[in-house]
């Protein structure tokens, strides 16, 4: 099949010729259209002018989740509100949420490199995509819908949940490509299992987005149903929404759409660039975002660049899965944890289930105590939980320094989710 949706560029130094024209017009852009974007580069001394290379973009103030929430309802508008054709909004519980509009061309783009998503992990137009993630305000199901529709293979739009329906669609259907979060893949597989679909289903490949997916439970997906493949879809309603980069059959790290925007890591308490391969925080800048452009926009999620090119052949730049939030640290007994980290050690241990429960509490004493409450494989010999209970205890004081009591519990004790699941519970006052 003949890759459309991907860039044409032939090396690095035309995709970075083009982020330079698309940083340039972005600057021009909102120095013209919005009245926050003109006062915020006012006070920084910097002129559309003034952008003379990439490098320049160091030169430019921040934004955050605040400015979105200062500016409510229309954060960031840079267009006449009559330009204005959708609007989404976070899936945030706390005060107002963050709403971020589009104009036609925004959605237009969005829906482009969405399909290149699909492009990237191989689907073809014979392909059934069942798209079980939330429709609404959010930017989830409407993304995958489209960017499924404008890629020319068959969309399934069931939403979330409804279990029996989900089932129902592979079986009756042969749905081939399942779009969910990580734990309702992992849901669906031991559903999946339980009533004994997998002769009766023609599921080949799954794409996970909303969270991060563990090797762990992405080991026991494979296990349950024998897909040809899975994959990340990054993603956040500030940034379009999902389908801003994937991971592709290699599975080296998550090829970004670096000519719809650019990403800097940075020291998220310096903001000075770190160095390639180290974590830091993720920093955006849209390049062609008309409605509500994005300028180094903090977005609190970490993670790392890989920067040797992907064996693929794919010039598009790199970065690692998300590691967690810098806003999710969790300080312990004087060291900071960040969840992605006991997510990583739980999942190199041999006969340790995919899901877990880290619960902090202080005791009596003043002291500072974790628990962690792991699931373990199935078929595994009750006998040897105190073995994997202290060979967890003994990684998890290797590699982050701190001390546990481990909980192992049968197979399926803990609750699934169709959603993101919740992982980590801090009672301390």
């Amino acid at each position: 099949m003949p890759k459309t949706f991907m860039p044409s560029f032939r090396n690095l130094d035309e995709l970075h010729a083009h982020q330079l024209k698309g940083l340039q017009w972005t600057i021009k852009h909102v120095y013209e259209g919005s009245e926050f974007y003109r006062r915020r580069l006012k006070a920084g001394g910097v002129r559309p002018q003034d952008i003379q290379n990439l490098d320049d973009i160091r030169k430019l103030p921040f934004t955050s989740a605040d400015d979105l929430r200062d500016g409510y309802p229309f954060p960031l508008l840079s267009v006449p509100e009559s330009q204005v054709v959708r609007i989404h909004a976070s899936s945030g519980t706390t005060g107002k949420r963050k709403i971020l509009s589009y104009t036609q061309k925004d959605i237009d783009d969005w829906i482009h490199f969405f399909a290149r998503c699909y492009e990237m992990a191989g689907l073809s137009t014979e392909d059934k995509v069942q798209i079980a993630v939330g429709y609404g305000v959010w930017t989830a199901g409407v993304g995958f819908q489209l960017g499924c529709e404008k890629f020319g293979a068959m969309a399934l739009p069931i939403g979330p949940g409804n279990i029996d329906m989900q089932c129902q669609f592979l079986v009756d259907l042969q749905s081939t490509v399942m779009c969910c979060t990580a734990s309702m893949g992992l849901l669906m597989a031991e559903e999946i299992n339980r009533r004994n679909l997998k002769p009766q289903i023609n599921l080949k490949k799954m794409i996970f987005g909303s969270e991060r997916s563990s090797d762990a439970m992405r080991q026991r997906i494979q296990e349950l149903l024998g897909l040809e493949d899975m994959f990340d879809i990054p993603g956040m309603t500030e940034l379009y929404g999902p389908g801003t980069g994937l991971d592709c059959e290699k599975h080296e790290g998550i090829h970004y759409w670096g000519d719809f925007y650019i990403l800097e890591i940075l020291d998220p308490e310096t903001l000075e660039p770190v160095p390639a391969g180290e974590v830091g925080e993720m920093v955006l800048t849209t390049l062609c975002k008309e409605a509500s452009p994005l300028i180094r926009y903090r977005t609190r999620d970490l993670t790392r660049t890989i920067a040797h090119p992907c064996s693929c052949g794919n010039i598009l730049p790199l970065h690692d899965r998300l590691l967690g939030r810098s806003d999710d640290m969790m300080t312990f007994r004087a060291v900071n944890i960040y969840p992605g980290q006991i997510d990583e050690i739980l999942s190199t241990i041999p006969n340790a289930g995919c899901e877990y429960q880290v619960h902090l509490a202080r005791g009596d004493d003043g002291k500072d105590y974790m628990t962690i409450r792991l699931e373990c494989c199935e078929n595994f010999n009750p006998a040897r939980k105190p073995d994997l209970a202290t060979t967890v205890q003994t990684e998890i004081k290797k590699k982050i320094m701190v001390s546990c009591e481990v909980d192992v519990l049968d197979y399926c004790s803990l609750p699934r989710s169709e959603r993101k699941s919740k992982r980590f519970f801090d009672s301390r006052p």
